[in-house]
């Protein structure tokens, strides 16, 4: 592989507690109380463990994510944003988001948490409907949930509000519901996911009674028709015009990101043709013992050059605009000849439509991702 320039650079920080675990949630999160001075330590230690890689490189977003990074106080949000400024190249013009959930005991928080330096906040709503949220085990109720909102757009210009859909019991217009009620208070930003039962969850080992696929066919179609005056830009993702989530935008298109914190991935294109993935160290006590001792590296290695192309379009074929061939060939150091034969098939098959710069996702391909995904993987 051979790369002219290196891609954008991201910062991903990990804080694994919640107040409980939703039976639903398969990321690694784990219900306790944080032992906040250590683990803000550890995480000090992470970044400086990782300049020898990225000495230079400019950070042009940074995002909280968990687990419930709001339940962490505003002085260790603030004292993070410290340790990664004096040590990190942040971009004066950074978009910095922080995953938030309602609750009188978190809202409350916004204001301190922006003048801590966060301008971005994503707050997992889920439903307004307290039926759908005492299924999903969610902590708040659907006032609460309002509140939230309210008070985030009161101290945030750029919100994000997740929701679901298909979820247990849930009729179609009910989804529709929720998303009109979102839709209600203009936020920049709505994602909405698809319930999906993931291995290693509650809802796995007893599979709650979902929308059968034919429904949930049709409450995608609905909700996407409510959400018309939004930018549908990314699968389940839909913006105000300039209000594109710059991080994970920076995923989909096969940028760099370094994750720190108990569980985070890492990739990192390093000189020679390289690109290295690391994960950290699991459990936060693990993570936190590990790191303050030396380091808490749980698995690295290069990716295989067989495996880049799959890698790109596993991300950007999420984007509904597509993606330049200009952008696989900068971000995989490889020449687009090596995805032609696979381009080909895609097209034949109705997956994708393409010109000799561009290639774009049909509706029928954004459908049938996995499948048109399945194209891809190296034989």
């Amino acid at each position: 592989m051979n790369f002219e320039s290196l891609p954008p650079l991201s910062l991903y920080i990990h804080i694994p507690w919640c107040v409980r675990k939703c039976p639903y949630c398969d990321f690694n999160s784990h219900e306790g109380n944080p032992d906040e001075e250590a683990y803000v330590s550890a995480l000090t230690r992470d970044i400086e463990n990782f300049l020898p890689e990225i000495w230079g490189r400019r950070v042009a977003s940074v995002f909280f994510g968990g687990g419930t990074p709001s339940l962490m106080s505003p002085r260790s949000i603030e004292r993070i944003m410290a340790d990664m400024r004096a040590r990190l190249r942040l971009d004066p013009e950074a978009e910095v988001t922080l995953e938030a959930n309602p609750g009188t005991f978190e809202y409350e928080k916004f204001a301190a948490f922006r003048d801590a330096g966060i301008n971005r906040l994503s707050i997992g709503i889920q439903s307004f409907n307290d039926r759908h949220l005492a299924a999903l085990g969610r902590i708040h109720d659907g006032r609460q949930a309002c509140v939230a909102v309210e008070m985030a757009l009161k101290h945030f210009g750029n919100v994000n509000l997740d929701l679901m859909y298909a979820l247990p019991g849930q009729s179609i217009e009910e989804a529709k519901m929720d998303f009109s009620r979102a839709i209600a208070f203009d936020p920049p930003h709505i994602s909405a996911y698809h319930l999906t039962i993931e291995s290693n969850t509650l809802f796995h080992k007893h599979p709650p009674a979902v929308p059968d696929e034919d429904a949930a066919f049709e409450m995608q179609d609905r909700v996407e028709e409510a959400l018309a005056s939004y930018e549908h830009y990314e699968t389940s993702a839909f913006a105000r015009a300039g209000m594109h989530c710059r991080h994970n935008c920076n995923y989909w298109e096969y940028g760099d990101y370094i994750g720190i914190g108990a569980g985070a991935h890492s990739k990192i294109t390093l000189p020679g043709g390289r690109i290295r993935r690391q994960v950290r160290s699991k459990h936060p006590r693990d993570y936190i013992e590990k790191m303050l001792s030396g380091s808490a590296i749980g698995e690295g290695e290069d990716v295989a050059v067989e495996d880049v192309p799959f890698e790109f379009m596993m991300n950007a074929l999420r984007l509904n605009r597509g993606f330049p061939l200009s952008l696989f060939e900068e971000r995989t150091g490889l020449s687009r000849m090596v995805i032609l034969p696979q381009l080909d098939r895609a097209e034949r098959m109705g997956f994708i439509s393409r010109d000799h710069m561009r290639v774009v996702p049909t509706l029928h391909g954004r459908r049938f991702l996995n499948e048109l995904l399945q194209i891809f993987l190296p034989s």
